[in-house]
Parts: C-alpha cells; sequence; structure tokens
C-alpha cells in the first residue's frame, strides 16, 4: 500500500537520526576505553562493555535500528536501505562538531549528491512484492539462489574472520566492514521476514505458531552480535569518516543484491523507474564516495587525529611520571641529608 511506503519512509529517516548520531557517541566510548586499559577492540579485548559512554551509543544505536526494524515492515528493502544515505550525513556532521574530524566543502557536496541520490530512489521505489504469510517468504528464502547467495556469506564470512582479519583488519576498513556487510545483507532479510510476522499478528494472523518465525529470529539475533562486534572494531581503527560511507555503499550493495535475489528481482516492469534507481544508486555513490576520499585525505588509517590524541595522553603521563621520580628522588636526598645531620647531632665530641 501507498500509506505503508511512506510510514516506512519516516520510520526510516528517524533511524538514520540515531543511528548517524550513535556512531559518534560510540566511538567516543571505543576512545575513553582504549585510553584507559590501554588495549582496542581491534585485539579482541572487551573492556569497552565497562565505558558507559560506549553503552549509551549502543543503545541510540539501538532505537535507530528498532525503527529502522519497523521500516522494513512497512516498505521494501530497496526503498529503506539507500536512506542510510541520510545517517551517513549526520554521522559526517556529528564527527566534525564532536570529534573534531572535519567534513570540508568536498565533503559537503558529497552529502548533497547523498541526499539527491537518496530522494531519486525514494520517488522511483517499486512496492514490495505482497506476503500473506511468513511461510510464504519461508518459500522464497529456500529457492536455490538465495541458499546460494547464503552459502556464500557464509563461506566468505569465515574465510575473513580466520584468514584475512588477523593479517589485513587493521590496515584496510574494507576487510571489517566486508564482513558487517555481507553478514548484514543476511539480516536485513531475516529481519524482513520477522518484521512481517509480526505485522501480521498485529493484524490478527498470528504468526507465532509457525517455526520459521523462531528461525528467522535467531538468524537475526546472530547476525546482529556478528555485525557488532566487527563494526566496533572498524569504527575503533579507523575514522568515523571514513567506515561510514564504505559501509554504507558495502551493506547498500549487498541488500540490494540479496533483496534482488530473495524476490527474484524488483517488483516493476517500467523502464523509466528501473533506471531512475540505477541512478539514484550512481548518485548516492558518488557523493559517498566524495565523503570516503576527503575523509582519507584528513588521515584514516589509523585515526591520524585520535593517534595525536593519543600520543599527546601518552606525553603527558610519562611527564607526570618524570614529576613524580623526581619528586621521590628529592624526597630521598632530603631524608638522607636530615640523617647524616641527625648522626652528626648525636656523635660525641673529641676531647683535646
Amino acid at each position: 500500500m501507498l500509506q505503508d511506503k511512506y510510514i516506512g519512509l519516516i520510520l526510516a529517516m528517524s533511524s538514520s537520526l540515531f543511528i548517524g548520531l550513535s556512531f559518534v557517541i560510540t566511538k567516543k566510548g571505543l576512545i575513553k576505553s582504549k585510553r584507559r586499559h590501554g588495549v582496542s577492540a581491534a585485539d579482541g579485548k572487551l573492556h569497552y562493555l565497562r565505558n558507559w559512554t560506549w553503552w549509551a551509543g549502543m543503545g541510540t544505536m539501538a532505537v535507530g535500528e528498532i525503527l529502522n526494524f519497523s521500516a522494513y515492515s512497512f516498505a521494501p528493502p530497496i526503498l529503506v536501505t539507500p536512506l542510510g544515505a541520510l545517517s551517513v550525513i549526520l554521522g559526517a556532521i556529528f564527527a566534525s562538531i564532536f570529534l573534531q574530524e572535519k567534513l570540508g566543502a568536498i565533503g559537503k557536496i558529497g552529502c548533497l549528491l547523498s541526499v539527491v541520490g537518496s530522494v531519486i530512489v525514494v520517488l522511483h521505489a517499486p512496492e514490495d512484492k505482497e506476503v500473506t504469510s511468513i511461510d510464504e517468504l519461508l518459500f522464497y528464502a529456500l529457492q536455490p539462489a538465495f541458499m546460494t547467495y547464503c552459502i556464500f556469506v557464509l563461506v566468505v564470512t569465515i574465510v575473513m574472520i580466520y584468514k584475512v582479519v588477523p593479517r589485513y583488519g587493521t590496515r584496510n576498513p574494507f576487510v571489517y566492514v566486508s564482513i558487517c556487510s555481507l553478514v548484514g545483507s543476511v539480516s536485513v532479510m531475516s529481519i524482513k521476514a520477522f518484521g512481517i510476522a509480526l505485522k501480521l499478528t498485529f493484524a490478527g494472523n498470528n504468526q507465532f505458531t509457525h517455526p520459521s518465525t523462531y528461525a528467522f529470529g535467531i538468524v537475526v539475533a546472530v547476525c546482529i552480535v556478528t555485525q557488532m562486534n566487527y563494526f566496533n572494531k572498524a569504527l575503533e581503527t579507523f575514522s568515523t569518516n571514513v567506515v561510514n560511507p564504505i559501509y554504507f555503499v558495502c551493506f547498500t550493495t549487498a541488500t540490494l543484491t540479496a533483496s534482488a535475489i530473495l524476490f527474484q528481482g524488483f517488483n516493476t516492469d517500467n523502464t523509466v523507474y528501473v533506471v531512475s534507481l540505477i541512478c539514484g544508486f550512481i548518485i548516492i555513490f558518488a557523493g559517498v564516495y566524495l565523503l570516503d576520499s576527503i575523509a582519507r585525505g584528513a588521515g584514516a588509517n589509523p585515526n591520524e587525529h585520535d593517534r595525536q590524541r593519543d600520543e599527546e595522553i601518552y606525553d603527558e603521563d610519562e611527564q607526570l611520571l618524570m614529576s613524580e621520580a623526581s619528586l621521590m628522588e628529592n624526597e630521598d636526598a632530603f631524608h638522607l641529608n636530615d640523617l647524616n645531620d641527625q648522626e652528626q647531632g648525636h656523635r660525641p665530641t673529641r676531647s683535646s
């Protein structure tokens, strides 16, 4: 329905606001945790779980993901996913304010292109295929094409985690981001299924009597945990303005591919709409590429700004330790002189 499409649009835009803000809050939490404990999430340590700023970021992201989850229940993935460009734009703006990661003129042009591309996609996004039950969506998911895609994602993810991450994880943001994107594309399809189950249940057609509903729920949980783990590593290791654009492009591409495979093509026969959609995606990707390039030019691997701050903190700590050592040496010298004076005062004088 047309009304459902615009409800999904509003939810997706609200989701982008919360998710864009959550990137910055989470990043600040990771920075604080690294300063306090001296180890990073990329090392496999989970010290950031003790940081309340990180939890605030996760809470903000949870709100955004719930809104995003609801958006997928009302609108097709081809409409909801590209609107993630708004979270990239907002994340870049918030990062420039709170993390001092400057956006620049080219970055602002990238934001504008992303907005224009998103508007084109919104105006030409096709309606989703009508699904009347969770079992109907399960039928689509069990088709050979989509099963092949899921096996491909599983194999590539395992290879990336055990072979590529240890060697290149901290050198190239695409390593962590590709894992998030591939796993995320499967999670979106599962979220779509689980969301439809909730929507039909609230409408009076209980879908929780179907085992497939719980199966989709388990897939959602596993995928989200994997996404969050490697997204935190990417966010801590690289600049926010680098991670967000790359993640958006990779995630959007993987999600649209998964959606097209699941529903066996886009639900439209209008050539003009198809061409407009492709143009909209190209404009979005061009805008995000500009954001990525300007962020890389500012130094992103590792985040130069964070590294400078860490070096400043290290220098301050080193100076403090040196001052404490010098003070202790002066105190020891004072006590030694005092003892010498006391010994000289109590030493018996020789009679002449």
